[in-house]
């Protein structure tokens, strides 16, 4: 901001160049902010149908960025219509932005580790790995907007270490997940079929989107100067990119809630083989079935414990009960 003369936060002089940049945080507020609103119902209204502890993690990234673009757009407005230029807004700004990315880059490292797609919970190491790493990318954000001495070389360091976890996370994954389509098909398992690709398609759509992350974040750092003239443009780019990788993220990672198969998974990584479970059939006769109205059968198998309860009472036909643990 080129600011001629300044008194207790009075303007005397602004510079026309960032006349647009109120009309674009309005803008881009008001799209983050139905896309925060949509977001945070429809994780709200499918609260009780699957773990979706994820989902409310992601729905906490668009409603900072609301909040930001929200306290943008009244600094930029009161210092052209009030010619007033509050630093605690500036200061609010200069926040939410550092907690924007910070949450950005540890959203996707829960969903690179597999964070209720692959496993219920992260495993103790998985968890301090993303914690220290949100905590040094988030003091190192820090230095870097204020300037500090040797924080450029700190915050490149840091987002290489952070992107090669990422990748690392997510090879991972799918190739455990290949290995497990293989398995289904050589035991002719259609059953799971479905659930196992659903998951490999969205860590190769997150695979490929955290590529186009990667550049972007170069190009914005590479692009990043003083001028002025072009600084709309360079603003409504930034933008437009950041919510369209969040909005395919977003997308992507809604089928998670659409299928209540994934449900079912892991509560932690095991460190022993990892196999895909087999599918168990019972028949039973119309006769086994008479005057069954709610009993709870207690299923024992190795490595497992299965709780299968049937509370109404079935037609007297053959029926036939696939459990899977």
């Amino acid at each position: 901001m080129d600011v001629t003369e300044s008194f207790g936060g009075n303007v005397i002089g602004l510079d026309e160049a960032y006349r647009p940049l109120p009309s674009l945080y309005l803008g881009f507020l008001l799209i983050w902010f139905v896309s925060a609103f949509l977001w945070t119902i429809n994780t709200w209204r499918n609260r009780h149908f699957q773990m979706n502890n994820l989902q409310w993690t992601l729905a906490s990234v668009p409603l900072i960025k609301a909040l930001q673009l929200c306290l943008s757009f009244f600094f930029w407005y009161s210092c052209y219509n009030h010619q007033i230029c509050s630093l605690w807004m500036s200061f609010g700004v200069y926040v939410t932005g550092v907690l924007f990315q910070t949450a950005s880059f540890v959203s996707f490292l829960l969903i690179s580790h597999g964070y209720c797609i692959m496993y219920e919970r992260l495993s103790i190491p998985e968890r301090r790995t993303t914690t220290a790493l949100g905590c040094i990318f988030y003091l190192t954000l820090i230095g870097y907007r204020a300037s500090v001495p040797y924080f450029t070389g700190l915050l490149v360091v840091n987002y290489f270490i952070s992107f090669y976890v990422i990748f690392h996370r997510v090879s991972q994954n799918l190739l455990l997940l290949s290995e497990q389509l293989s398995f289904i098909e050589d035991e002719d398992i259609h059953t799971m079929h479905d659930a196992v690709y659903t998951k490999y398609t969205m860590f190769k759509k997150f695979q490929n989107v955290m590529q186009i992350v990667a550049v972007t974040e170069t190009l914005i750092y590479i692009s990043m100067d003083d001028d002025p003239d072009n600084y709309w443009l360079r603003l409504l780019i930034r933008e437009w990119a950041q919510f369209c990788i969040f909005l395919y993220i977003g997308w992507t990672f809604r089928s998670q809630e659409l299928s209540p198969r994934f449900s079912v998974m892991p509560t932690m990584k095991s460190q022993g083989e990892r196999i895909v479970p087999p599918i168990y059939s019972i028949e039973m006769n119309a006769e086994d079935f008479k005057d069954f109205s709610c009993h709870e059968w207690h299923i024992g198998v190795v490595g497992a414990f299965v709780y299968f309860s049937l509370c109404q009472r079935l037609p007297q036909t053959s029926k036939a009960l696939r459990i899977r643990y």
